[in-house]
């Protein structure tokens, strides 16, 4: 074999292992939030007629007892589930000439199921992105531990945020901003999500409590996956990680906190770029996804566990937002049906679900283009080529 079919062989085999974990990671979590809206709906009396990983045309498929249409279609970048009486995938609304239906056929058609329901089908999908995080997280922290360190001080780096502020080697954070400090994982994520932004510190040193004003100093940073972000630094060091395994109610108790926090602080990155504080060079779309994909399932099960976890919550509250066509858009008509009695009129809800869909299509481009121009997805794709 020749070096250039060496190269091409290299850059081969990358490629089918970066899209063979694309595709594994976006399959579980697409099934997991379309199982939500399916269980639910079932637990409901709503006949589903189609499941499908994927949009477009039918890969292949299967229909089970109950009449569903389980299937994998040509584009893999999401899937949906098609209640009887939708009028298309979104269940945005009825399908043309659902008052004409039989007193039966309404009985299993989403659209004539009380708004309770409804709503409750609609809130399952993000539901279960946070229950699956959840169940993964407590997984690893049974089994591979939970990742501990106390938030104890064991170095200040000279010139530091840290060092102008008063900070010492020994001294043990109790407090941030009034909000407790349990280890020093949560120093980190809350020094990261404020660069530049003045925080109080309480620290306990020689058995005091001593009070002190702190401002993480701003610092650009490109990770391996090419991906340009700012954080918050102080300029401290810790004495090292502990990985501590859990008992199964503790691991979940954990697990939930820890999903929370991961919401949380997503909330408040994306509140940042809005601001424009932050960067929108975070953003990643499907070539990101992908490229992170590929390269943390090198790492092993637990990272790559970890990663899909993180993606689940992701999905959870993209979901959420109050955006026609994503779920959150359905809940906010279902709160406007509320407080009138009666639905929207169906040609508000079209113009609605346009806007959305145009809103969705722009933010798909945005991070579309934000993978492309990176260098890390750049390096990527010479490395395949060339």
């Amino acid at each position: 074999m020749t070096s250039m079919e060496a190269l091409l062989h290299s850059g081969l085999s990358n490629f089918l292992w970066t899209a063979f974990w694309f595709l594994v990671v976006l399959t579980v979590l697409v099934f997991v939030h379309e199982f939500g809206h399916y269980f639910i709906a079932r637990r409901n009396g709503v006949r589903i007629d189609v499941f499908s990983i994927g949009f477009g045309p039918e890969l292949f498929g299967w229909h089970d007892r109950a009449g569903t249409r389980w299937k994998f279609s040509a584009i893999p970048l999401g899937g949906y589930v098609k209640m009887f009486g939708d009028s298309d995938a979104s269940s945005g609304l009825p399908a043309a000439g659902h008052s004409r239906m039989t007193q039966a056929e309404r009985e299993v058609s989403f659209h004539y199921k009380r708004l309770g329901q409804r709503a409750a089908i609609v809130a399952a999908g993000p539901a279960a992105n946070f229950v699956f995080a959840i169940v993964v997280l407590a997984g690893l922290f049974m089994t591979f531990g939970q990742p501990f360190t106390p938030a104890e001080v064991g170095e200040v780096l000279p010139g530091s945020a840290a060092e102008r502020a008063g900070i010492k080697p020994g001294d043990m954070i109790v407090s941030i901003n009034g909000s407790a400090v349990r280890s020093f994982e949560d120093v980190q994520q809350e020094v990261r999500l404020n660069p530049g932004v003045p925080m109080t510190l309480v620290v306990k040193r020689d058995g005091h409590d001593l009070g002190l004003q702190a401002t993480p100093a701003r610092k650009e940073l490109t990770d391996r996956f090419g991906n340009h972000f700012q954080i918050g630094l102080l300029g401290i060091q810790h004495k090292g990680v502990d990985y501590v395994k859990l008992g199964p109610a503790t691991a979940l108790f954990q697990a939930g906190a820890e999903t929370w926090k991961l919401s949380t602080s997503s909330l408040q990155a994306m509140w940042q770029m809005i601001e424009g504080t932050r960067s929108t060079d975070e953003l990643g779309g499907p070539l990101r996804i992908a490229q992170m994909s590929g390269e943390v399932a090198r790492g092993g099960v637990a990272p790559l566990l970890q990663l899909m976890a993180l993606l689940s919550v992701s999905l959870g509250l993209i979901n959420l937002f109050p955006i026609p066509v994503l779920d959150g858009g359905h809940l906010l008509f279902y709160g406007a049906e509320a407080l009138r009695g009666k639905p929207l009129g169906q040609r508000t809800q079209e113009f609605g679900f346009r806007i959305g869909l145009a809103l969705v299509l722009t933010l798909m481009v945005f991070v579309t283009w934000n993978d492309l121009r990176l260098d890390g997805f750049v390096k990527f794709v010479r490395g395949f080529i060339s």
